[in-house]
């Protein structure tokens, strides 16, 4: 049997809205319908056309060039329906987008993300992801089922015209790639957008990131940054290290004082000794899900770190995915509203209700109320 391994993403209800700024205000109207995710790896440049489609026809059978981030021209049908996605980073990227445009998930929901998503979106079939990661996508589900292109966003692996190329030609199906990192994610909105028709539901998205992005890099310029560890692990000596790909939004904010020689790539961090936790003297503690917030509070080993001392430590956010990344997505940009808030208030002055309610509206599709935010918000703030 052929196997493929496909990346994941999530899907909500779409409905075409429109996106409302206000001076310093952040909170989008805005709404999508279904879309896609992507890989790791370093980003390659490569110059665009301003259109990288052209499309002449309204055939629904009609096929049109397609120029991906990394300068591959693609056919693909003009007028795109059903989308595979290759992974979790591109699910949460496409769901926002286009969630009724997806055959299926790359991997599952987690159980406390339930009550947030309609079922239709909740209980879509899994197909797996590309790359490794959980349950390789099997060729005969992905042709079983009708998609007619699958997309790839995020950083390009050094290999990634080789291996969708090489993908493309054993399923008949167009693979397509589309970079988004941290800074230019409003970018690769419009990308998508062009890919699947849908340029004012990918402007509505693209503004409010690169909004987002905009005031948080403001107000980090301009504040006396905190000295943050992110811990992981149950043991909690797992650390997200400075200069990591997932530690993004760590370096944007504070002052990341988990330097190492060799910063690995993974989300699992670098795993580091009680001695070096003490020595770093972190003022701020963001705990991963599911590791020592609970206990570490009584735990001596960690009584004189200024951070626990001072009741300085939270647990980020975990649904329906971790607000700082796990997988790197569009995600991130509720954890700059959520960072920002916590440690530099007076700067940024964020209704959090308000704001949270509305990512979860645009990019989940999902209307939040004041009692799930309290419940996302328990260890958090």
């Amino acid at each position: 049997m052929l196997v493929l391994g496909l990346l994941c993403g999530c899907q909500a209800k779409a409905s075409a809205e429109t996106a409302s700024k206000d001076g310093e205000e952040t909170a989008v109207s805005a709404v999508a319908e279904p879309s896609t995710e992507s890989n790791e790896g370093e980003a390659v440049a490569e110059s665009e056309p301003a259109s990288s489609v052209s499309n002449e026809a309204s055939d629904s059978d009609e096929m049109v060039s397609f120029v991906d981030s990394v300068g591959r021209t693609v056919e693909v049908p003009a007028h795109i329906t059903k989308v595979a996605i290759s992974g979790p980073l591109t699910q949460i990227v496409v769901f926002s987008l286009a969630p009724d445009k997806l055959v299926g998930i790359a991997n599952e929901w987690s159980k406390e993300a339930e009550p947030y998503f309609d079922p239709v979106y909740y209980n879509m079939p899994v197909l797996g992801q590309l790359y490794g990661g959980k349950g390789e996508l099997n060729l005969e589900t992905l042709l079983a089922s009708g998609a007619q292109v699958v997309i790839d966003v995020g950083e390009p692996k050094d290999s990634i015209t080789a291996d969708l190329d090489m993908l493309q030609a054993q399923t008949g199906i167009p693979f397509v790639h589309i970079t988004a990192n941290l800074d230019n994610m409003g970018e690769a909105y419009r990308k998508l957008g062009e890919l699947l028709d849908m340029p004012e539901e990918a402007e509505a998205l693209a503004t409010y990131c690169e909004t987002i992005y905009a005031k948080t890099a403001s107000i980090a310029e301009g504040v006396e940054k905190v000295n943050l560890l992110y811990c992981l692990g149950d043991k909690g000596q797992h650390v997200i290290a400075k200069g990591s790909f997932h530690a993004q939004v760590f370096d944007l904010l504070a002052n990341n004082a988990a330097v190492v020689d060799s910063p690995v790539s993974s989300g699992a961090g670098n795993e580091v000794d009680m001695e070096q936790i003490v020595n770093w003297q972190p003022d701020v503690i963001v705990f991963g899900p599911g590791s020592i917030y609970d206990t570490v509070g009584d735990d001596p080993a960690w009584a004189t770190i200024p951070a626990i001392a001072n009741g300085r430590y939270y647990e980020v956010p975990n649904v329906p995915y971790n607000w700082l990344g796990f997988p790197p997505s569009v995600q991130r940009y509720l954890g700059m509203i959520w960072m920002t808030e916590l440690f530099y208030p007076e700067e940024a002055d964020y209704d959090m209700y308000q704001e949270v309610a509305a990512y979860f509206k645009n990019f989940y599709h999902c209307d939040l109320s004041e009692a799930q935010y309290q419940t996302l918000m328990e260890r958090a703030q």
